[in-house]
């Protein structure tokens, strides 16, 4: 699993210390307000195992983040496979935070080493970003990154229940924005 940087985050193999701070992100009402249902520590373990699982397998995936000054766990980042009962198909990029971390441009940094590692180690032509309509901050990120959206591609997500979170965005990119690269 490689390991990317950039001036303020370390993008890296899941630990065992990440198990805790992961629980309590998928615990946090907040956090999880445009993900679904909180996760208990069981379910919130699993998706480690299936995160290190898939990115073995295919190169790529969900990275923890750390905050290279402190050490401390912020998140995660990556680059996932679009699931099969999507109306489009590809490579997504996303981002997580822990609450603490919001509002700092961590998200932004975090999409734009993504987008990089993408774009550059994994030659991607196009990497796509999906959230639900009124998730606004994840929304700003994708702008930010020179993601576009076509309301024509707008879905309604067919694994979330009816309800405020079934609706959702899709924006896209086909290269990175200029003078925006992260470390590989």
């Amino acid at each position: 699993m490689p390991e990317l940087r950039t001036d303020r985050l370390l993008f890296r193999r899941w630990r065992e210390s990440d198990l805790e701070p992961w629980a309590a992100m998928n615990a946090d009402p907040e956090v999880r307000e445009h993900l679904g249902e909180l996760l208990t520590r069981e379910q919130s373990d699993a998706t480690v195992e299936l995160m290190r699982a898939e990115f073995d397998e295919r190169g790529f995936g969900w990275w923890a983040l750390e905050a290279r000054e402190t050490g401390e766990f912020v998140g995660r980042a990556g680059l996932d496979a679009v699931g099969e009962d999507m109306p489009f198909s590809g490579v997504d990029v996303g981002w997580r935070l822990i609450r603490p971390a919001w509002g700092h441009g961590y998200a932004t940094e975090a999409a734009l080493a993504c987008l990089a590692f993408g774009f550059g180690a994994l030659g991607l032509r196009e990497v796509l970003a999906s959230t639900t309509v009124n998730n606004l901050r994840s929304r700003a990120v994708m702008r930010r990154i020179g993601m576009t959206r076509d309301p024509a591609d707008d879905f309604e997500d067919p694994s979330v229940p009816e309800g405020p979170l079934r609706r959702c965005v899709l924006y896209r990119t086909a290269g990175m924005p200029p003078g925006r690269f992260g470390e590989a």
